[in-house]
């Protein structure tokens, strides 16, 4: 008997030390995870402290008529006179029809997959979908210019231009006529809207897949139907995850560079048409700063960076804000 309790001892003593050795261990990981979160909110500031100091002196040159649309979009290196607000105007205007185009195809796929989807389909499509995500913008850029500018976007904006053109409000965003070229920022947004539906329409899918099969036969159980239960029940269960998904496809549309450097046109104007020519932050920034011919040049562009990497962050900064005010109206139980 005092062997079993010694031996029962001992056991207990080497317990203790191992769990005391795993604690040791959690408090290590802590440490890390803690830092690389830090890490990674230093590098943020790191960055827009940079920006922000080599874009000094076109701040003071400039101010805020940088940003104002006047009257004349002056860009003109030659000069050192510079203008930001067609950039903005057109990363803004491209991304935002986008995402409009984008959104419900993304949506209605992602369901489609998730909900309505044969099992033997559902994989050849899912592989489809990461494969299209998985295409470099170079790729985009190449088959735009080549094939969907001529075969799609120069019919389409003659089509817009004859029978929007003419209408009160439309008429400003389709005045026409399209170049020949079909190069605009139509062509633009058309391709943006492309490359951002894989990724809208991956996270949707996951989304509603991570919805509890409770749900939908509680649902069924009540009598509704399925397309009932889809925008009734699984819908409103993941409105936050489907923001959050069309979020990260307009952060994707605002800072993509190379597809929309080739099919915007890179023109310096102040029309607002989508049919004319234009340029976004991004592609001004790559069109233009390895040949630029003064310093006040390399901090104009430099600043134009800066607004980019602000919009981001505020765009990143709302997503979560509506995530999080969304979530909250889901009951803590049904999140769970």
């Amino acid at each position: 008997m005092d062997k079993a309790r010694t031996a029962f001892s001992r056991m207990n003593r080497i317990g203790r030390q191992a769990g005391k050795a795993l604690r040791h261990g959690d408090r290590i990981w802590q440490l890390l995870t803690v830092g690389a979160g830090i890490g990674v909110a230093l590098l943020l500031l790191a960055i827009g402290w940079m920006l922000w100091k080599n874009s000094a002196g076109a701040r003071s040159s400039f101010g805020l008529s940088f940003l104002a649309p006047t009257g004349d979009a002056s860009w003109n290196p030659v000069l050192d006179k510079f203008q930001a607000w067609p950039f903005i105007y057109g990363t803004l205007v491209t991304s935002a029809v986008a995402l409009v185009l984008a959104m419900p195809i993304s949506v209605g796929i992602g369901i489609f997959l998730a909900e309505l989807c044969p099992p033997w389909l559902r994989l050849p499509l899912g592989w489809m979908l990461e494969l299209l995500a998985a295409i470099p913008s170079v790729v985009f850029r190449l088959w735009g210019v080549f094939v969907f500018l001529p075969a799609v976007v120069e019919p389409l904006g003659a089509f817009l231009s004859k029978s929007a053109g003419a209408l009160p409000i439309l008429g400003t965003l389709f005045a026409g006529p399209i170049p020949a070229n079909g190069a605009s920022r139509l062509a633009a947004a058309l391709i943006l809207t492309i490359m951002i539906v894989p990724t809208i329409t991956a996270v949707t899918r996951d989304v509603f897949l991570a919805i509890p099969r409770s749900q939908r036969e509680a649902a069924y159980a009540l009598g509704a139907t399925e397309w009932e239960t889809i925008s009734q029940v699984l819908v409103p269960y993941g409105l936050s995850g489907i923001l959050g998904a069309v979020i990260l496809g307009l952060g994707r549309a605002l800072g993509e560079t190379m597809a929309v450097t080739m099919v915007i046109g890179n023109s310096i104007g102040g029309s607002l048409s989508l049919l004319k020519p234009g340029y976004t932050m991004a592609s001004i920034i790559a069109n233009e700063f390895a040949e630029a011919v003064s310093p006040l040049h390399s901090q104009a562009l430099i600043e134009i960076g800066f607004l980019l990497f602000a919009l981001t962050l505020l765009v990143n900064l709302g997503a979560r804000f509506l995530v999080w005010r969304v979530a909250g109206r889901t009951p803590q139980e049904e999140r769970g």
